[in-house]
């Protein structure tokens, strides 16, 4: 029969070595966890430039399509201009 304090020690060394295997065991879950919070955050990274690339193509887009409606009214207004200019020039001839 095993005398008290060798109960005790082996009691002792048993309690540490689970303690061991449930610390190596929360340190992987930890790690699993860590992992997955920095995967979100770059997921989240990744979806605010998405958006904030979305709103650049659209302001230039907005900035094009008034530039093209400006250029189409400066034409017409070109082409207004010029019409009348060739009758004039052709009231003079005629």
């Amino acid at each position: 029969m095993a005398s008290p304090a060798e109960r005790i020690r082996t009691a002792a060394v048993k309690a540490a070595k689970t303690a061991r295997k449930w610390a190596d065991t929360a340190a992987r879950e930890a790690e699993r966890l860590l992992k997955e919070a920095r995967k979100r955050v770059e997921t989240e990274q990744r979806r605010r430039r998405l958006k904030a690339a979305l709103r650049r193509t659209g302001k230039v887009l907005k900035a094009a399509g008034r530039a093209a409606i400006v250029a189409g009214v400066a034409a017409g207004i070109a082409s207004a201009r010029a019409e009348r200019r060739a009758r004039r020039v052709s009231r003079k001839k005629g």
